[in-house]
């Protein structure tokens, strides 16, 4: 006969896992609740009085996923408080034995009023025959923000993988709450590997030698002015076939001036684009700004996002400078 346990048998089941984020006096953001199952791990650096929102890493046992792993992890950010998620390395999907077997990951997330969350992890990087899905549904108040960014990588590029991947099913969904809760923005993102389409294309030839495709979403107070800033950049991007209006003498006067600091900072991010091949886009949906975008190079999206948020600083002002320190 098998020995009892002196310990009371978990309430939680595999993968589970909870955060509950409250604010203390002198408007601190602390931890009231943080609990997990293996193959979830959630770490929580010691708070500090000059902490400007509490800052918790997502990770799982063994550096990735399993086949048929389900993480599902439940967050609620109380009124006035801030959170900001991070990952200390790309979350990697290992393969799984069949199309059937899924790696599934769930994340529900409460921001009450005038509250804030801030996630800006790693990528995730799915390995060969990988076959993932996500659901990440955030429920927001009133006055309440948030910034989120979800991307995913082509595989393990020094084993020559390129987007080899089972599949990976990526959605999003923004909520306003209320008697009614009302559905403001839906994502999905669905990549099909493993064998062509009905024309005869691979996932690799269909992905256009992007070796990344993100999603960032802005939403809230907090997160408004760089809202506007990626909308405004994108519509001072030069368009096709656009002609320039201006006389001769004008062009001849214009070069002389001296551009702005933020011009010239416009100019040297252009330039970064073209030479990495980053393409985006920004929109406003319902409240909501989208900004899709990819690169030919990992690293080259991770800067890229890196300095327009730098350049516009808001998110380093309202959550830290640990926020931001994985597209650093």
């Amino acid at each position: 006969m098998a020995p009892s346990s002196p310990f009371p048998p978990s309430a939680s089941a595999p993968g589970e896992g909870k955060v509950i984020v409250q604010l203390l006096p002198y408007d601190i953001s602390a931890l009231e609740t943080i609990a997990f199952q293996y193959p979830l791990k959630l770490i929580s650096p010691s708070p500090s009085a000059q902490q400007k929102s509490v800052l918790v890493f997502l990770l799982t046992y063994g550096g990735g996923l399993v086949g048929g792993d389900h993480i599902n992890l439940t967050i609620e950010v109380r009124p006035n408080a801030k959170l900001s998620i991070v990952t200390q390395g790309h979350t990697k999907v290992f393969k799984s034995p069949s199309r059937d077997v899924v790696t599934r990951q769930q994340l529900r997330v409460h921001i009450k009023k005038g509250a804030a969350v801030c996630m800006l992890p790693d990528p995730v990087q799915p390995f060969a025959g990988s076959v993932y899905e996500q659901l990440q549904t955030f429920f927001v108040d009133e006055a309440a923000s948030l910034c989120l960014l979800d991307w995913v990588s082509e595989g393990r590029t020094a084993r020559g993988e390129d987007w080899d991947l089972g599949a990976w099913i990526g959605r999003n969904e923004i909520w306003a709450t209320g008697e009614k809760p009302k559905l403001l923005l839906r994502d999905k993102v669905m990549l099909e590997g493993g064998s062509p389409t009905n024309r005869g294309q691979s996932l690799k030839n269909r992905m256009q030698d992007l070796a990344i495709f993100g999603t960032l979403i802005l939403r809230g107070p907090l997160v408004k002015t760089l809202s506007s800033f990626f909308l405004s950049e994108f519509a001072a991007m030069p368009r096709l076939k656009a002609q320039d209006f201006r006389s001769q003498a004008r062009i001849d006067r214009d070069s002389k001036t001296q551009p702005s600091k933020h011009k010239l900072w416009r100019k040297n991010r252009l330039q970064y684009e073209k030479e990495y091949g980053v393409l985006w886009s920004a929109a406003n949906i319902r409240g909501c700004t989208v900004v899709k975008f990819g690169s030919r190079a990992v690293e080259g999206a991770r800067v890229w996002l890196g300095t327009m948020i730098k350049e516009e600083g808001s998110i380093e002002k309202h959550f830290g400078d640990d926020a931001v320190m994985c597209v650093k």
